[in-house]
């Protein structure tokens, strides 16, 4: 049964439910002012209203069985257990993640039957909160390009204006969560993955640090760690509650990292991340003047942010980003912290040849195993039978040489960070453009000489193995497009980044207030 026809509720009634973010939903639910059932009912009844028009969600769950399991969760809570923060709640898992039961299809027609056997990391540990799994989330073949459209399911359009893209790979996770079919959502990070699409939702989206977030099962555990999973929320106490469940080793994946994030509540009125029990998830701040969570009257006092803006001219920047970022900058300089331009001393040129190698090595391999079916390569995207074509002349002396160019980098960003806590960098080099194009084939001018040249500015994290982060910096001049700041934070610094951001969000209740319109005819 789909349409949620047996219990009558009302659009009113689902709207006030579904505004909850997260973290007040499970309160609601585990002191039994909402049943789980009530929460589910609330969820499918706006997804089948919206979804349609939406495409975020695809290959969504009967109703009958999600309900039948809200059934279950509530008669856990009346026996007085709980399996965790994410109770009840429904969650979309993007398709390049397994769950068990749903076609993990990456977006391509190839795969459109590959129902997964068994669940992954992140999906299990979800799961073993709480978590009822609706459906899987929208995204390009792939992953590849941050634009959500294929062959498979079509494309997403962007929450806020149906005429442009809604970014990627995790935009249907973006807009479904920015449109509250979902109350938080997962994604995964390559080359802004998480970021992208959540800059064009005016939500949040993290990519934790290498190793935070353990991927399994993967053909690969030892080289392959430039791709990340991670959480997208509607507020940062939400993205750090959800990355606490998906955050953890997994011996199975041995260079996944100790320490879970467990213990990151706001502390009561602070408007700050309280302290994080992990030991290993906060860098040391040197000789900084800030104190982290000091205190709510500034939570921000004295953190030292390097805005490094448009690497000095090499990006190239559509008119308006660069602003909508130092307004946002200003606010946490507002706020008292101490914000200055900052340059990145590196050879960027050698730094983008060098990400070719690496990207070209780790997709090439995805593409060639599916290159053996019948016809595969009349229906594979040709950009990724481009990054096939071009990994096939990779030698090894080729990518040891784009590690060593990846180290050398590493070691320039610990020395900024010697003076600075967090860097600042806009989240996307162009406002969202119309979802009829492939990518941007120009940026203020310049020609961009490959597919993902427009997204260049989100490998500077992906390519230290630092967490990155997309917080909301307002919207464009017509008022329908969000842009984003992106915070970089120090070497395996997710929770201190974390209470950065819930800092900022607390001078940023104008533009979080904001609501995208629903889709026209829903």
């Amino acid at each position: 049964m789909n349409g949620v026809n047996a219990v009558a509720i009302s659009t009113a009634m689902t709207d006030g439910m579904t505004d909850l973010n997260a973290d007040a939903l499970s309160r609601a639910i585990h002191a039994r002012e909402l049943s789980c059932r009530e929460v589910m009912l609330a969820y499918l009844a706006r997804i089948h209203r919206l979804n349609p028009a939406l495409n975020a969600i695809v290959n969504l769950a009967d109703d009958d069985s999600l309900l039948a399991q809200a059934d279950e969760r509530d008669a856990e809570l009346a026996r007085g257990a709980s399996r965790g923060w994410m109770h009840g709640l429904p969650q979309a898992i993007k398709d390049t993640g397994h769950a068990q039961g749903f076609p993990t299809t990456y977006g391509c027609t190839l795969l459109k039957g590959a129902v997964a056997t068994q669940d992954s990391v992140m999906t299990a540990r979800m799961k073993a909160a709480g978590a009822i799994i609706v459906g899987k989330t929208n995204m390009p073949e792939f992953g590849l390009g941050s634009h959500t459209f294929n062959d498979l399911f079509g494309a997403t359009p962007n929450a806020w204006d149906a005429r442009v893209s809604a970014g990627g790979s995790s935009g249907g996770a973006a807009v479904a969560l920015a449109q509250r079919l979902l109350p938080v959502a997962d994604g995964s990070d390559f080359m802004g993955s998480l970021r992208n699409p959540a800059a064009w939702a005016n939500i949040f989206g993290l990519r934790p640090s290498q190793g935070r977030v353990p991927y399994w099962p993967a053909a690969d555990v030892w080289v392959s760690q430039l791709a990340t999973e991670g959480p997208m929320a509607r507020s940062v106490v939400d993205l750090a509650r959800l990355l606490a469940v998906q955050a953890g080793h997994d011996a199975r994946v041995p260079l996944s990292l100790e320490g879970t994030l467990d213990g990151l509540p706001f502390a009561a009125g602070a408007g700050a991340l309280g302290d994080v029990a992990a030991g290993d998830n906060s860098a040391g701040n040197g000789s900084s003047g800030y104190q982290p969570g000091a205190g709510a009257s500034s939570p921000l006092r004295g953190l030292r942010v390097a805005w490094l803006g448009d690497l000095g001219g090499h990006l190239a920047m559509e008119d308006g980003l660069l602003q909508a970022c130092t307004n946002g900058l200003a606010r946490m300089a507002g706020a008292g912290a101490v914000v200055e331009p900052a340059t990145l001393t590196f050879n960027l040129d050698r730094l983008w040849q060098a990400w070719l190698v690496w990207r070209r090595a780790l997709v090439g391999p995805r593409v060639a195993a599916l290159l053996g079916r019948p016809g595969a390569r009349d229906v594979i995207k040709p950009e990724a039978l481009w990054e096939h074509d071009q990994a096939q002349g990779l030698g090894y002396m080729d990518f040891m040489r784009a590690s060593e160019v990846r180290t050398a980098y590493h070691a320039c960003l610990l020395g900024l960070f010697e003076h600075y806590d967090v860097l600042a960098l806009p989240v996307t080099q162009v406002w969202p453009f119309a979802i009829a194009e492939r990518w941007p084939q120009q940026i203020a001018g310049r020609t961009m000489d490959t597919y993902h040249r427009w997204m260049e500015v989100t490998l500077y994290a992906t390519f230290a193995g630092l967490p990155g982060m997309s917080v909301p910096a307002g919207f464009h001049a017509n008022g329908r497009w969000p842009a984003g700041l992106q915070l970089i934070g120090k070497p395996r610094g997710d929770a201190e980044l974390l209470r950065v951001a819930a800092g900022y969000e607390t001078l940023i209740t104008d533009w979080l207030a904001q609501r995208p319109p629903e889709p026209a005819g829903a």
